[in-house]
């Protein structure tokens, strides 16, 4: 595919090149002054952790019940129809993918050898693996990492800023939040065409990646006495993990 040669190629040139510690504090200092501003402006919760919780719970409902009349039979048509050699091989395949704007952000985080296993997961498995389909990696040591420049902002020192449920896209920060359409853009199927292709293979992706949580999310209405403060904590913790995670 010759968008992710395209991102592997600009990947092997920040190796070679370094990234500019200048241009990093920039971008935090705009995040920063970014994330705190909202804060402040919007500080009508009683939690810290979540001060537009009022706003977020009605996210959430509204996404609950697209989710319930939607994406929820669709992903569970999906899982029980499909071969399941078949969903392997799309998550696979978009995993892949992934893997390129994963490799490019553990680069931006400093964590240089989990980026040079990350660009070699894709030659080996986009060489030998059937386009992506199929994960040579993994059986040969090769450890997927999963990176995004939310975590990267991260890493760098941006605050997370207040929780926020995002429409259809579901729980995520401020700091995450705009950092949403970087990991759009750096996503080489973004750039896929025919757009109708790439709008198909869109919606198969989130398709398969609601039908991976099927059973996560019968534990939380199984178990949860307030799905939304066992999801908000969750994911909170989750971030905080993948961002720190020695700590």
């Amino acid at each position: 595919m010759p968008h992710l040669c395209k991102m592997l190629a600009l990947t092997m040139c920040i190796l070679a090149t370094g990234c500019s510690t200048t241009t990093v504090t920039k971008i935090k200092d705009k995040a920063d002054k970014t994330i705190d501003a909202i804060a402040v402006k919007t500080n009508i919760g009683q939690n810290p952790r979540d001060p537009l919780e009022g706003f977020n719970r009605v996210m959430y409902n509204f996404n609950d019940t697209i989710d319930r009349a939607v994406a929820k039979p669709v992903a569970q048509v999906y899982h029980d129809v499909l071969p399941t050699f078949v969903q392997t091989g799309v998550g696979n395949f978009f995993g892949n993918i992934g893997d390129v704007w994963s490799a490019f952000n553990s680069l931006l985080q400093g964590k240089g050898a989990e980026s040079f296993t990350s660009i070699v997961r894709v030659g080996l498995n986009t060489t030998f693996g059937l386009g992506g389909l199929i994960d040579i990696g993994s059986p040969a040591g090769l450890t997927k990492h999963k990176e995004d420049f939310g975590q990267t902002l991260g890493v760098w020192g941006v605050t997370s800023g207040p929780y926020l449920v995002l429409p259809i896209l579901g729980p995520s920060t401020v700091r995450d939040a705009i950092a949403t359409p970087l990991d759009y853009y750096g996503d080489a199927w973004s750039y896929y065409k025919p757009v109708y292709i790439r709008n198909t293979g869109t919606v198969v992706r989130l398709v398969d990646k609601r039908a991976n949580i099927l059973d996560a999310g019968s534990l939380i209405e199984d178990a949860a006495l307030d799905q939304y403060v066992f999801i908000r904590d969750a994911y909170l913790q989750r971030r905080e993990n993948q961002i720190h995670p020695d700590e």
